[in-house]
């Protein structure tokens, strides 16, 4: 078994990440633990990225690498968790990974992994993210994008998973050139039999946030622990 150690730190990646209003919040709320609280709404968030190359790995030479990959994953917003520039703490329900070394890693960590792999097309203004699972096309955003004069971000995110019995609070840093213009055009669930389909967007199309970046970098912190002290420590 690898032994893939954190953190691991992921540069220039293509993003897009969005948040939306769902068809049936309801059955969103559904998939948050009862010890945690949605917001209002039960905003969804998607993130679909593509990493092109493993040398924008910190462990591209290593056996225990992500190699080149693509994910798109999902899940709620959950309230009173905000960071400390207000941004919303986040639960995982979907996680659609191409690299099975990735996989094994965030498992370990309580994110409900699978495999599928996700495709960025930026053509002129165009931007076309599409997820599949196998070769169905699962999920596909088009978007409007004008990347002109690169807007700055930086912070981090909270990412909520559960291990064994313990919720554990990830933090994930990231620095990101973003697109000057953007805008969702549409955003389809392809599958109706998928289990992500339950993630669906309301009609009409309610998007909250979003960004494209051409080049974004982060973080993967796996946990914290003490200095010495298996399993994050050593």
């Amino acid at each position: 078994m690898l032994l893939v150690r954190p953190p691991q730190l992921i540069v220039g990646s293509r993003m897009l990440y969005i948040c939306w209003q769902p068809s049936d919040p309801g059955a969103v709320a559904k998939l948050v633990p009862a010890d945690l609280t949605p917001v209002k709404g039960r905003t969804v968030y998607m993130n679909q990225y593509v990493v092109d190359d493993a040398s924008q790995l910190s462990n591209a030479n290593s056996i225990e690498t992500f190699g080149s990959y693509s994910l798109t994953y999902l899940g709620v917003e959950l309230e009173g968790l905000d960071t400390e520039e207000g941004v919303p703490g986040r639960w995982w329900t979907h996680y659609l990974n191409s690299s099975s070394n990735m996989i094994s890693y965030a498992q370990e960590r309580g994110v409900p992994t699978s495999t599928g792999h996700t495709e960025l097309e930026l053509s002129g203004d165009r931007l076309v993210a599409t997820t599949y699972d196998g070769d169905s096309a699962i999920i596909r955003t088009t978007c409007s994008v004008r990347l002109g004069k690169l807007v700055r971000a930086n912070g981090q995110l909270r990412y909520v998973t559960r291990v064994n019995d313990d919720l554990m609070s990830g933090r994930y840093p990231f620095v990101a050139d973003m697109a000057e213009e953007f805008s969702v055009t549409s955003l389809s669930f392809l599958d109706q039999s998928h289990p992500v389909y339950q993630m669906r967007p309301a009609d009409p199309l309610t998007i909250t946030f979003g960004f494209y970046s051409p080049s974004m970098s982060f973080c993967y912190p796996g946990g914290e622990g003490l200095l010495n002290t298996a399993p994050h420590g050593l």
